[in-house]
């Protein structure tokens, strides 16, 4: 493997942009120790896909195309996504209390909860905790949920918050969350390859997860669709849904400008002010970054040891998308924005880091 690193690095100069590229990530991989990474790179209507390393350690599986990954928090765009569209038709009014469309048990005796609206939860200042313990534990749907902090007071990054909103959206229109999805997102866009819940097709072409030490482990087989962790996915499949992101298809100009516009600064509960908090913000679903290279929107995905990540420049058409087996992947996440990107100040990576 070393002594192909080296022929790769020794012919860089002369490879086409997509080889070169391809190696120059390789190269990132194994520094890295990312086992396998799905990446696909858009700049108005140029696509770039790699799929390279393997979807277990050890073995000789190639990670392909049509590998599924898990996406984790990448699926709260598509909840947004959802919200946002639901809005357009009336059926949502972001400032209404979500326990006026129908009670929540779980937060039962919380009173600051009758606060608590749609655009608060896509912002992340519902006051929430991410979770109240493991989601995938028994007796979680169930388990009491206490707000740590008052409704809208400051930025708690929750996955409580998605999944308290996903039941609303849920009751409003009478549909489970992956239905929904399926009719909103994976339909009208052509993603074949995604779903919130585990199907019996995936488990062909499903990758292993790696914990930090490059140790292979088995992907979870989520039976209940969670829009705040379950989603299944290809870097193929999600980049069509991030370019709608982008560029808001399927919603009126003025709801996608809500994807583009700060709903909160996203000053951190409890914690101090930071260098690059400044440049960070949160519209009704994604994050936003001030970059050298003008607004971006980003967000981060994390199940452990599934790791992704995308950011787009609007304004440039441009977007990056990765996915990665390895609880590793954010550690190359900077080196890619810049290798697509160019060199420029990003700051996403480093607020996460801070």
């Amino acid at each position: 493997m070393k002594k192909l690193l080296l022929l790769l690095l020794a012919v860089l100069p002369t490879l086409p942009a997509h080889a070169q590229h391809a190696a120059e990530l390789a190269t990132l991989m194994q520094r890295h120790q990312v086992p396998g990474m799905q990446l696909v790179y858009t700049h108005g209507p140029r696509t770039q896909t790699y799929s390279l390393g393997v979807r277990e350690a050890g073995t000789s599986q190639p990670v392909m195309d049509a590998t599924i990954f898990e996406a984790a928090s990448l699926g709260k765009e598509m909840l947004a996504y959802v919200a946002l569209r639901l809005l357009d038709r009336h059926l949502l009014d972001l400032d209404k209390p979500l326990l006026q469309y129908a009670p929540y048990p779980r937060l039962q005796g919380q009173a600051r909860a009758a606060r608590i609206t749609a655009r608060m939860v896509l912002a992340h200042t519902a006051g929430l905790p991410n979770w109240s313990q493991n989601p995938t534990s028994p007796g979680w749907e169930t388990s009491a949920l206490v707000l740590k902090y008052a409704p809208d007071s400051c930025w708690n990054y929750s996955g409580e918050g998605y999944t308290f909103l996903q039941k609303t959206l849920e009751h409003i229109t009478g549909k489970p969350w992956e239905t929904l999805a399926t009719e909103e997102i994976f339909k009208p866009l052509g993603l074949k390859n995604s779903s919130f819940q585990w199907r019996a097709s995936f488990a062909n072409a499903a990758s292993a997860g790696h914990d930090s030490a490059g140790k292979p482990t088995p992907i979870d087989h989520f039976t209940e669709p969670n829009a705040g962790f379950t989603l299944y996915s290809t870097a193929t499949d999600y980049s069509r849904f991030l370019q709608a992101l982008r560029t808001g298809e399927g919603l009126r100009p003025a709801t996608a400008q809500l994807l583009r516009t700060p709903a909160t600064p996203a000053d951190r509960c409890g914690q101090p002010t930071t260098a690059t908090d400044p440049y960070i913000a949160w519209a009704c679903g994604v994050g936003l970054a001030t970059t050298s290279r003008g607004l971006a929107q980003w967000q981060w995905g994390d199940n452990g040891n599934f790791k992704g990540f995308f950011m787009t420049l609007p304004g440039q058409q441009e977007s990056v998308l990765i996915f990665t087996n390895s609880a590793n992947g954010p550690e190359l996440v900077e080196e890619v924005l810049t290798l697509f990107f160019g060199a420029g100040e990003y700051r996403a990576p480093q607020w996460l880091r801070e």
